[in-house]
C-alpha cells in the first residue's frame, strides 16, 4: 500500500436488534481486522459532553446538529487512510455508498417481531414492550434521517448486499458475509 488507500472493506447496517453487533463480531474474530460501531461514537460523544447516551439522545431530538457533526466524524473516520476495515452504523452503507467508498455494504433485514424478540432476550422485559419501543424507534429514524439527509432507510439500493436475517443463524449469516468479502 501507497499509505493512502481506505482500508475499508465492509459497512455493516441494520435496525437494532437485527444482529449487526454480532456479525461485525465473528468478521472482526476471524480476519482480525478492526471496526467502528457509530452506537459507540454516540457514546464517546457523550462521555466528552459529560451527559448520557439518552441525554445526548434527548439534545439530537432538538438539535440536529448532534447527529450532523457526528455523522460527519463517522464519514470522516470512514474515508481516511487509516479507517477500520469494518464500519458498523445505520447509515454506514448510505455514506459508503455518496461517498463512493469501494466496499461491501451489508444492510441486515430481520421482521420487526423477530427484532423484538432480539431485543428482549438481550434487554429483558416484556414482547409487547420491546415490539412497540422498536417499532417507535424505527419510525423515529425513517422521519430523522428522511428530513437530515433524505434517505429512507426502506431504499435498498446502496447495499450491495440485503440478508434476510429472520430465519437465519449467527453463524449462516456470517458464512454469507465471509463469502462475499471472499469474492
Amino acid at each position: 500500500m501507497s499509505g493512502d488507500e481506505v482500508l475499508l472493506r465492509v459497512t455493516i447496517s441494520g435496525p437494532p436488534g437485527s444482529g449487526t453487533s454480532t456479525l461485525v463480531s465473528k468478521i472482526v474474530e476471524s480476519r482480525g481486522w478492526s471496526s467502528v460501531n457509530g452506537g459507540d461514537v454516540f457514546r464517546d460523544e457523550a462521555n466528552l459532553r459529560g451527559i448520557s447516551v439518552e441525554e445526548l439522545s434527548a439534545q439530537a431530538k432538538n438539535d440536529v446538529e448532534v447527529d450532523r457533526a457526528l455523522d460527519s466524524l463517522l464519514r470522516k473516520v470512514m474515508s481516511s487512510d487509516d479507517s477500520p476495515e469494518v464500519v458498523e452504523s445505520r447509515l454506514s452503507g448510505w455514506w459508503a455508498h455518496r461517498d463512493s467508498l469501494d466496499c461491501v455494504r451489508v444492510w441486515l433485514m430481520v421482521s420487526e417481531l423477530e427484532r423484538a424478540r432480539r431485543i428482549q432476550k438481550r434487554e429483558g422485559g416484556d414482547l409487547e414492550g420491546c415490539l412497540i419501543r422498536s417499532q417507535q424507534r424505527q419510525m423515529d429514524d425513517k422521519e430523522r434521517y428522511m428530513s437530515l439527509y433524505s434517505i429512507d432507510l426502506d431504499d435498498m439500493s446502496p447495499y450491495s448486499l440485503v440478508i434476510d436475517a429472520d430465519q437465519k443463524s449467527e453463524k449462516e449469516v456470517f458464512e454469507i458475509v465471509d463469502s462475499e468479502l471472499q469474492g
